[in-house]
């Protein structure tokens, strides 16, 4: 068997393994995904009118649910720099490491299962989103297909961040709490309100940040609104962080196997 047979079935054996431990432990998953639903019914019900600026809150949810989603992902991420911090600090990883399996197999499994985790958080939230009133009926099945697909790259791109943050970890609390920023960058982008709404000396801040254009560009998608220069550079963001997580979460990896 080639090389890279022998990784893609190794990969695809810790893919397993990690889908079975959500399905067997969906607390932690419930908790995370818990958060954007929550967020969701408080904005729209509670603060809705008033956040929509007269226009109503089925106005105010078409414009608060793309945040929402990518919020989701932020929040399913948590979840596995959680879980790489526990493989890491119980032994397990050290076992796999005597073992003959592809080396990068390990983070790929918990990469692909985050993102298969991440794409069906963003589902259900969206049926909760549809349940409430939401409707998307401008968009065309090509715009579809690109909202999932830069839904997944964001994913992917957050996914690979979170592996570095739990193998920095030593525990699974603070692999939690070093996570925290990709649950806090959402609540200081244009998830909630515009940019222009904004104070002046902030408006840069949220605008520069990864979410706020991948945010904006599901909302042209989604909603036919103004895409402008965000498609390009939610794709810059999510194509950088991939990349910057693959050798960053490679290279600690490695070099934890090394001590």
């Amino acid at each position: 068997m080639s090389t890279f047979a022998l990784a893609v079935r190794d990969s695809n054996t810790m893919l397993r393994r990690n889908l079975l431990h959500a399905r067997r432990y969906p607390s932690m998953t419930l908790n995370l995904l818990l958060t954007p639903v929550v967020l969701l019914l408080l904005f729209v019900y509670v603060f809705g009118d008033v956040m929509s600026g007269g226009a109503g809150r089925d106005a105010y949810l078409a414009y608060l649910l793309p945040g929402i989603a990518l919020m989701t992902v932020g929040s399913t991420t948590i979840g596995t720099a959680v879980s790489v911090a526990m493989d890491m600090s119980e032994g397990i990883i050290a076992r796999f490491r005597t073992m003959a399996i592809h080396r990068g197999s390990v983070l790929i499994g918990h990469v692909v299962g985050s993102v298969i985790q991440s794409v069906a958080s963003v589902v259900l939230v969206g049926a909760v989103g549809v349940a409430l009133g939401f409707r998307s009926t401008d968009a065309t099945a090509l715009e579809w297909l690109a909202a999932f697909g830069l839904i997944a790259l964001f994913s992917l791109a957050l996914t690979w961040i979170a592996v570095g943050m739990g193998l920095i970890s030593p525990n699974a609390e603070a692999a939690s709490n070093n996570a925290m920023p990709l649950i806090f960058l959402p609540l200081i982008s244009s998830a909630f309100v515009p940019l222009h709404s904004m104070p002046g000396w902030f408006q840069p801040i949220a605008e520069y940040q990864p979410f706020t254009p991948a945010i904006e560009t599901l909302r042209g998608l989604l909603l036919g609104s103004e895409i402008g220069n965000n498609w390009w550079i939610a794709l810059a963001w999510s194509v950088g962080l991939a990349v910057l997580g693959y050798f960053w979460s490679a290279s600690t990896f490695n070099n934890t196997g090394k001590k």
